[in-house]
Parts: C-alpha cells; structure tokens; sequence
C-alpha cells in the first residue's frame, strides 16, 4: 500500500516536472549550438573571419566558467524556482540581442553575457530536482532531462535551418531572426 502512493506520487511529479525541464534542456541546447548556423551567414553580413566566431563562441563559456560559482551560491539562498526563472528572463533577452551585433566587440560582449545570464541553469535545474525526487529515483530523472540534448540536434537543426531562410523579411537577416525567435522560448 505504502509503495503504491509513493509509485503514484512519484510517477505524477515526474510527468509534471520532467516534460518542462527537458524543454527548458532542450531550448538551452539549441541556443549553444545556433551559432554555428548563424554563423554561415553571419560571417558574410558581418564581415567575420572564422577566428572571430571561433572566439565569440568561445568566449561564451568563459563567461559561464566565470559566474557558475557566484550563480550557484545566489541560487542556493534565492531557491531553485526563482533563479531558474531569472536565468532563463536574462538568458531569453540576451539571446534576442544577439540578432542586432554590429561588429566583433559587441559579438564578444553579447556572447560573454550570454554565458553569464546561462551559468545557473544547469545545477539549478540539479538542485530543483532534489527537492522532488528522492537519491535512489534522482538518476533515471536527471538521465530523462538530458535526453533533451541528443533530441535538441534532431529538432533544434531543422529549426534553425528553416530560420535562416526568412532572410530579407521585415529587412532583417536569416541568422537575426533565427536569434529573435529561438529566444521567445
């Protein structure tokens, strides 16, 4: 009887959290790897070399590397729910402000701020999970979130392909409108 409500309850909290999470997994994965499409067209547009968007994709995890620690620390005394939510409001914001980069410094900057406004997400997603699931449940839950990322290729690739080809509406180029868009979520 006791095994039935704890099977119940826990099969009802993972169909409630597991599905968002992936999303959320599955968003974040995708806005890490659009550069590599934007930049097939982003180089030409913007006059880049490839070292330039070498290092701009780059730079992004130094900014994650950089705040990963003092966004842990933030998250533990703010609680899981409300820095998640901080995280994904600034990450979503810088991600759009990606489409209106001009030059390679401000390239450098949004991808560096990028890094930053991310750097919670991944352990706070961890630790939300600990409030829910107990140790011995916890690794099957965390291996279904990181199932977004293998799905994230498979969709995410046809997205931003599909994106990049509405170059020229309201006069803005494909790579920008892939930015404005992958960034609604």
């Amino acid at each position: 009887m006791e095994m039935d409500i704890e099977k119940r309850t826990l099969r009802r909290i993972t169909w409630r959290i597991v599905p968002f999470i992936m999303l959320l997994y599955l968003v974040a994965y995708i806005d890490r790897v659009n550069i590599g499409f934007a930049a097939l067209t982003m180089k030409e547009d913007l006059g880049f070399t490839a070292s330039v968007l070498g290092f701009g994709a780059g730079i992004f995890f130094l900014g994650y590397f950089l705040f990963e620690v003092p966004s842990n620390i933030i998250l533990h005394k703010v609680g899981a729910r409300i820095w998640i939510a901080r995280v994904m409001v600034t990450w979503g914001l810088i991600a759009a402000g990606m489409a209106f980069v001009e030059s390679s410094t401000s390239f450098y900057v949004m991808r560096f701020l990028l890094g930053v406004a991310e750097a919670g997400f991944f352990p706070g997603i961890i630790l939300y999970l600990t409030y829910w699931f107990p140790a011995r449940h916890r690794a099957g839950v965390i291996a279904l979130f990181m199932a977004a990322a293998p799905i994230a290729t498979a969709v995410g690739s046809p997205i931003s392909a599909a994106l990049l080809e509405m170059h020229g509406i309201l006069g803005l180029a494909g790579w920008q409108w892939m930015f404005i868009i992958e960034a609604i979520p």
